[in-house]
């Protein structure tokens, strides 16, 4: 910077003696000459001094860019309860503010990235607690989650899915073996919680824990009105063995009646 300020000074010195020669030779007199030396120096000094106002200007706005910055980082820092963030003080004014404001982005997106993935894990909470009729997972949705928080979040959302599948597939297999119970039994849905039961509309099923226990209870009363038919009709068939006895029945008219 000192050469190119020698050069400058170079060029200057250049530029007015080339500018007193060409007065010379134009025939310029002595006391004009001094008055364009003068609007020479005016307009140097007015150039210089637009260029220091321009640099101090920019000095000034990256000392305010630096102060909002630290302002803005102690409020991230804050909302996501990290520690507060250090900055190399014998770095530059320009180099300071540089790594503030790449900070502040860092943190603005991770700020970002937290504030939506609880957006996604509160839309697939609600979804499964409207299936699995179940309590919405408590978490404070105008602050910024920690990342404890979304992991325990994460971690109960894939319990419930768990749970989604495990209820899904007991559903599924009780129902198959109620629709068989009921033709096997010539049983017509007659309530509102059956007919729902047999719907070819599987999703719509709500997969409460009292409607899985309700669905358990309505298997068990289908198999013992099964037992209780098949207990009926052994008795039967050994009374209609014991008249076939007593009457003398031949045993070709047994087989047919069979």
């Amino acid at each position: 910077s000192e050469v190119l300020a020698a050069e400058a000074v170079c060029c200057l010195n250049r530029a007015m003696a080339t500018l007193r020669d060409i007065w010379e030779e134009i025939g310029i007199p002595e006391e004009q000459r001094l008055e364009r030396t003068d609007a020479v120096r005016k307009h140097i000094k007015s150039l210089l001094d637009m260029m220091v106002a321009e640099e101090e200007s920019l000095k000034e706005r990256l000392l305010k860019s630096i102060v909002l910055c630290r302002k803005e980082l102690d409020n991230l820092c804050k909302e996501l309860q990290l520690g507060s963030f250090e900055t190399e003080e014998e770095c530059t004014i320009l180099q300071m503010e540089k790594n503030l404001r790449t900070h502040v982005e860092v943190l603005q997106k991770q700020k970002r990235d937290r504030k939506q993935e609880l957006k996604v894990l509160q839309e697939q909470d609600r979804d499964l607690c409207d299936i699995l009729c179940t309590a919405l997972f408590s978490i404070d949705a105008g602050s910024v989650p920690s990342l404890e928080d979304l992991d325990r979040y994460r971690r109960h959302v894939a319990s419930l899915n768990t749970l989604k599948e495990q209820r899904r597939e007991e559903f599924v297999t009780n129902k198959r073996q109620i629709i068989l119970l009921m033709e096997e039994l010539d049983h017509t849905p007659d309530t509102s919680f059956e007919r729902d039961v047999v719907c070819e509309d599987e999703e719509a099923f709500c997969l409460s824990k009292d409607n899985i226990v309700a669905l358990q209870n309505l298997l068990q009363q289908l198999e013992a009105r099964r037992a209780l038919n098949e207990a009926v009709c052994s008795e039967l068939r050994a009374r209609i063995v014991a008249l076939w006895e007593r009457l003398q029945i031949p045993e070709e008219e047994r087989e047919s009646s069979a």
